[in-house]
């Protein structure tokens, strides 16, 4: 008997099978796992009503004019979603009160020195993913109320409406603690592979879930 044990080598072929062996078990792990985070972020997407605000340029004027309109609109949605029970009656609210919002953001567009249209829909857009000072949103589709400035050429700006995480002073949260988990979370990688995914794949360009007639116009616009 051999007075030391000497670990036996695997032959190239024998190698070879255990890298992709290993491989397979990595794919799939990280395929559950994915799956799983993806689910979770578009439970996230389904309860969240984005706020997407375009200003008419990249100039100083145009930008200040975009924050005012922004400000004023997060106050006015403040008010309108008080007391809401869930993301599908914020939109029905926001859907009845357009011409409100619409008002809000000429108004507030005017005042500071703004002379051109101003246009207020609820619509589906993609985002990109978004960190935000205390919370990051995951890249997908997103039910939004948007707003364009003029030509609507400038810089946009975009945070949320429903639940009111924009909202200064607003303790707003997720129902399911599982989504209020993952948005304040450490997931910058997964969120990044997942953003990779949807592009290589084209879904940042076709809605998974479209909607019929999902454009909705204030009755300003529609007179």
């Amino acid at each position: 008997m051999s007075a030391f044990w000497k670990k036996p080598r695997l032959s190239r072929r024998g190698a070879l099978e255990f890298a992709m062996a290993a491989g397979l078990l990595l794919a799939l792990w990280l395929a559950g796992s994915m799956g799983r985070f993806e689910a979770l972020c578009g439970q996230v997407r389904a309860d969240t009503l984005r706020l997407h605000v375009i200003a008419a340029s990249d100039s100083l004027e145009d930008q200040y004019i975009k924050l005012q309109v922004r400000d004023a609109l997060v106050q006015t949605a403040g008010e309108l979603f008080a007391d809401c029970q869930g993301v599908e009656e914020a939109k029905r609210r926001a859907a009845a009160g357009l011409g409100r919002l619409e008002v809000t953001a000429a108004q507030a567009a005017a005042k500071a020195g703004f002379e051109g249209p101003v246009r207020v829909y609820l619509t589906r857009m993609y985002f990109d993913t978004r960190e935000y000072e205390t919370f990051t949103l995951p890249a997908g589709w997103y039910d939004a109320l948007r707003v364009e400035l003029g030509g609507h050429q400038g810089r946009n700006w975009w945070c949320v409406l429903y639940p009111a995480l924009c909202l200064p002073g607003c303790e707003a949260r997720y129902n399911q603690p599982g989504e209020q988990a993952l948005i304040v979370g450490e997931y910058e990688v997964r969120f990044a592979l997942l953003e990779t995914w949807q592009r290589l794949t084209g879904q940042d360009q076709k809605d998974p879930e479209p909607r019929t007639g999902n454009e909705a116009r204030s009755p300003l616009q529609e007179a």
